[in-house]
C-alpha cells in the first residue's frame, strides 16, 4: 500500500478534552471522578530532569519522572475507581484496532501538578504555530493493558478546548514496565512498547515502558503513526494527558 493510503487509513484516537467530549467524560466518569477525587498522590517538583530528544523528531522521553512510589500510587487509586473496557470497530470499519482499559477524569488540579512538576520546563522554548504551551488538558486517562491487549497503528488528533487554546503533544507517563519494584519477583512486563512509524511504514523509535518514564510526541496534523504493542506478561499502566498552547 502506498505511503499516503497507509496514513489515512490509521484510525485517529478519539479527541478528549474539547468542549463537547469534556461534557461526555464527565457524565460517563462522574462516578469514577468522585471516588478518585482527592485521593491522587502528592507530585513531587523535580529537579535536574534528563531530557532525551531523538534526532530529527519531536519525541522526547524522560527517565524518572515519577518515582516508583508516585506510579505505585496512581495504580492503586486507579484500580480501586475501576476501569471500563475499551474497543474499537477495527481497521475494517476505518478505525484502529483498540483492545485495552481505560479510566477517563476530568481534574485541573492534578493536571496542574504534573505540569508544574517539571513538565511546564520542557516546554520553555518550545512553541507550535505561533503559539506556547500553558498546561496540561485536565481529562486524565489512564490505560491498563492486560496480557494479550495492545492498541494498533493510529495517530493522535489534536483537541481544540476553545478560548485559543489547543493540544498538540500527547503526554504519556508508564507506571509500569522495566525497573518496577515487581521486577524482581517475575512479575516484570513483557511487551507493550510504543513504536513509532515513518510514512514509508519504517520503524523511527521502540519505546519500552520503563516506570516513571515520561515520553512526549507532537500529536494532530505532523503526529508520528504509532502504536501499543501487545502485551506478553502481566500489565502496562499508563497515565494519559496532553499539552496544551495558546
Amino acid at each position: 500500500m502506498p505511503p499516503n493510503r497507509k496514513r489515512r487509513a490509521a484510525a485517529m484516537e478519539p479527541a478528549a478534552g474539547g468542549a463537547g467530549q469534556q461534557r461526555q467524560n464527565k457524565a460517563s466518569a462522574g462516578k469514577k471522578a468522585k471516588k478518585g477525587g482527592g485521593r491522587w498522590p502528592a507530585v513531587k517538583p523535580k529537579k535536574d530532569l534528563q531530557i532525551n530528544r531523538l534526532k530529527g523528531t519531536h519525541l522526547l522521553t524522560i527517565p524518572d519522572f515519577f518515582t516508583s512510589a508516585e506510579a505505585k500510587a496512581f495504580i492503586d487509586v486507579a484500580e480501586s475507581m475501576g476501569f471500563t473496557h475499551q474497543g474499537s470497530l477495527g481497521p475494517l470499519k476505518g478505525e484502529a484496532y483498540r483492545d485495552n482499559d481505560r479510566i477517563s477524569v476530568t481534574d485541573p488540579l492534578l493536571a496542574q501538578a504534573i505540569w508544574e512538576s517539571g513538565i511546564n520546563r520542557i516546554f520553555t522554548d518550545i512553541n507550535v504555530s505561533g503559539k506556547v504551551a500553558t498546561g496540561l488538558n485536565p481529562n486524565i486517562r489512564f490505560y491498563r493493558y492486560t496480557e494479550g491487549q495492545r492498541f494498533g497503528r493510529h495517530i493522535d488528533e489534536s483537541v481544540d478546548l476553545g478560548d485559543g487554546s489547543k493540544t498538540y503533544y500527547t503526554l504519556l507517563i508508564y507506571l509500569s514496565g522495566k525497573g518496577s519494584a515487581k521486577d524482581s519477583s517475575g512479575q516484570a512486563l513483557v511487551g507493550g512498547e510504543t513504536v513509532f512509524y515513518d510514512q514509508r511504514g519504517g520503524i523511527v523509535a521502540e519505546v519500552a515502558p520503563v516506570q516513571g518514564m515520561a515520553l512526549l510526541h507532537l500529536h494532530g496534523a505532523k503526529c508520528m503513526l504509532h502504536e501499543a504493542r501487545v502485551v506478553k506478561k502481566n500489565a502496562k499502566y499508563v497515565l494519559r494527558s496532553d499539552v496544551v498552547f495558546s
